[in-house]
């Protein structure tokens, strides 16, 4: 007798015995099988920033000045020193976004604000400098400097320019 055949076993004469019916099988699956490898290699590259339009890098920018003043305005305990004359931090930040204003479009980007704003007498040519309660000064286009790197990649381990 004959014992019978699990009722799992595929029949001999199946698709997958089929060398033509295999290639079909190949043809209709692999496609699909191909499609998931690469959606699974792409899920796991970095996604990078896409670029920004005119207006909302217009925006980034003002976000980027408001933080330089904001961080000027910040230093309560500095001297800001211009053309000679110490002033607190609040007139410093004053004294810069009335610049800002004067200086209109010429002003585009974060890197302008420093150089037409924040860096020197537009009057004399002197250049701005802080001077913190500790005694030490710095032309305030380098501070300023320091600070934008900062908002772009983060704070330096070792940062010590009075803030």
């Amino acid at each position: 007798m004959m014992s019978p055949q699990p009722h799992y076993a595929l029949p001999t004469n199946t698709a997958s015995s089929n060398p033509a019916n295999s290639a079909w099988l190949v043809r209709r699956w692999g496609g699909l099988l191909l499609l998931v490898l690469l959606l699974a290699c792409a899920w796991t590259l970095p996604v990078e920033a896409a670029p920004l339009d005119a207006a909302q890098q217009k925006v980034l920018e003002r976000q980027k000045i408001d933080f330089l003043i904001d961080s000027v305005a910040a230093l309560k305990d500095a001297r800001f020193i211009r053309n000679g004359t110490a002033y607190d931090a609040a007139q410093a930040a004053s004294h810069m976004r009335m610049k800002l204003r004067f200086a209109g479009s010429r002003v585009k980007t974060a890197l302008d604000f420093i150089a037409c704003c924040g860096s020197k007498s537009s009057m004399s040519g002197l250049p701005y400098e802080i001077r913190f309660a500790d005694g030490h000064s710095i032309d305030s286009e380098i501070f300023l400097r320091h600070r934008l790197a900062e908002y772009t990649v983060g704070p330096a381990p070792d940062s010590d320019l009075g803030h």
